[in-house]
């Protein structure tokens, strides 16, 4: 098949792309630093410069797919960051950058692609998601409405879709060891300095290091295997729940009452967990 996965510079969107093109599909793995993705083409891996926050980008990396291969099979809207801090403190343009990069560049890429998935009357979507997209964590408002996001687009898209042969696939990881808690902790820890949540941001930024850092996490390669069983199922699952306690996180999100879940999580951003 004809793959077209996005975040593919490094990481999990990295090792995906090869073990995709390992399995004897085509790949064509896009990102901005284009140059990182070089070592890609020992593999048969095309790497396309593509911007998910820039028009042109986009529509060029699709038209270029499509020029090529004639075809366009499966998405893999992997391309995303995590900005954590309070909705207060996180500057506007962040916030939207946020909302750009995980949901409306997610989005316009499935616009993009359509058009040739259904005149071939095939095709898969695949979006990385997270339990982000179904639970919320101190200070990780902006980051859980992008992904709440993803989630409510991913189950329109399904409904709309599946009359072309068209299939919509949510990944859903858990805690996984990735720079992703890294990230989200510096941006918290930015943000916070100087304001009312100082103390509490720190605290938090703190904690989300120590977890990241340690060896509690779920290794990298479950998402990756996820994503393949995505592509290779003849009829897969709408959505895979992988990782550490992704499925716990999602019943007790959903099992407490909401004052029990925020002072629960609260807890995080005043004691030094780990």
């Amino acid at each position: 098949m004809v793959i077209l996965l996005t975040g593919a510079s490094s990481g999990i969107g990295y090792d995906t792309a090869i073990a995709l093109a390992q399995q004897g599909h085509k790949v064509y793995a896009a990102a901005r630093r284009v140059e990182r993705m070089e070592p890609l083409a020992q593999y048969g891996i095309v790497p396309l410069r593509m911007d998910v926050t820039d028009e042109s980008s986009m529509v060029r990396g699709v038209e270029a797919v499509l020029a090529n291969e004639g075809r366009i099979d499966v998405l893999i809207n992997n391309a995303g960051y995590g900005y954590f801090g309070a909705v207060e403190t996180v500057p506007m343009d962040d916030a939207r950058n946020q909302l750009e990069v995980n949901i409306f560049g997610l989005a316009r890429l499935c616009q993009l692609v359509l058009p040739a998935m259904r005149a071939q009357h095939f095709g898969r979507i695949i979006n990385t998601s997270s339990v982000a997209g179904k639970s919320v964590f101190y200070y990780g408002g902006w980051y859980h409405v992008s992904k709440y996001a993803v989630e409510a687009l991913s189950d329109a898209l399904r409904m709309e879709l599946k009359p072309f042969g068209i299939d919509v696939v949510i990944i859903e990881p858990g805690a996984i060891k990735t720079d992703w808690g890294i990230i989200a902790a510096d941006h918290l820890a930015a943000t916070s300095e100087g304001t009312a949540y100082a103390g509490s941001g720190k605290m938090m930024a703190d904690n989300l290091r120590n977890m990241y850092r340690s060896q509690w996490l779920s290794d990298p390669s479950v998402v990756r295997k996820a994503i393949c069983r995505a592509v290779n199922a003849r009829r897969p699952r709408t959505r895979y729940r992988i990782g550490r306690m992704a499925t716990a996180i999602v019943f007790f999100h959903w099992l407490l009452p909401a004052r029990w879940w925020d002072g629960f999580l609260r807890i995080m951003g005043k004691r030094k967990l780990m």
